[in-house]
C-alpha cells in the first residue's frame, strides 16, 4: 500500500476501534465486566482502573462481582459505580460488591439498538471525513508536486476502497451488536 496511505487507514482503524470500545461499554441485560472500563476509583492518590485494584467476575449470567484486594477500596469502588452513568445500584457485603443487572424491556432494547446505531453512523461520518481529507491532501499533492493524474487518480481510488471496508466493517458491528442487544 502506499505510504501516503497509511495515515489516513491508521485514521479509519482508530474511528473503528473507538466504536468497537463504545460498544464493549453498552450493557446488553447481561452482566459484562467491560462496563467498568471507564471507571476510576482513587487509590491512594492516583485514578486506577477497578480491575487494577479489585478481582471482577461474572459468577452468573446477571451478575459482576467485585472483590476488592483491600477492604478499605470497598466504599471507593461503591463511590466510583454510584456517580457513573451505568444507572445500577451495587450491594456489598463488606468484603465484595455485587451488581445485578435488571432484565431489559422490549422498548429498552429498541431504544439502545437505535443508539447503537446512531454510533455506527457517527463512526461512517468519521471515515467519510477521513476519506474526504485524504482526497483533499492528493489534490494538493497533485498542484504542489510532480506527480501525474493517474498517480492521483489511483490515490483516491484506493482511499474510497479503505472507506468501503471500514463503512462494511462498522456496518457489521452494528449488527453484531444489534443482535446481542435483541437476543433475550
Amino acid at each position: 500500500m502506499d505510504e501516503r496511505l497509511v495515515a489516513f487507514e491508521d485514521k479509519m482503524k482508530k474511528s473503528l476501534h473507538n466504536l468497537e470500545e463504545e460498544y464493549a461499554g453498552i450493557r446488553a441485560g447481561r452482566a459484562n465486566p467491560h462496563v467498568l472500563d471507564k471507571l476510576r476509583v482513587d487509590y491512594y492518590g492516583t485514578p486506577s482502573p477497578i480491575q487494577s485494584v479489585a478481582n471482577v467476575s461474572v459468577p452468573e449470567p446477571r451478575i459482576i462481582q467485585i472483590q476488592p484486594w483491600e477492604a478499605s477500596m470497598v466504599k471507593e469502588i461503591e463511590k466510583a459505580i454510584l456517580v457513573s452513568d451505568l444507572g445500577i445500584n451495587p450491594t456489598n457485603d463488606g468484603k465484595v460488591i455485587r451488581l445485578v443487572f435488571p432484565e431489559l424491556t422490549e422498548d429498552r432494547r429498541k431504544e439502545m439498538v437505535k443508539d447503537i446505531k446512531k454510533k455506527g453512523e457517527d463512526a461512517k461520518v468519521a471515515i467519510r471525513n477521513i476519506r474526504r481529507d485524504a482526497i483533499d491532501t492528493f489534490k494538493k499533492l497533485g498542484k504542489t508536486e510532480d506527480i501525474s493524474e493517474d498517480v492521483i487518480k489511483d490515490l483516491e481510488d484506493n482511499a474510497q476502497k479503505l472507506t468501503d471496508k471500514y463503512v462494511a466493517e462498522i456496518d457489521k458491528a452494528i449488527e453484531v451488536k444489534s443482535k446481542e442487544i435483541l437476543t433475550v
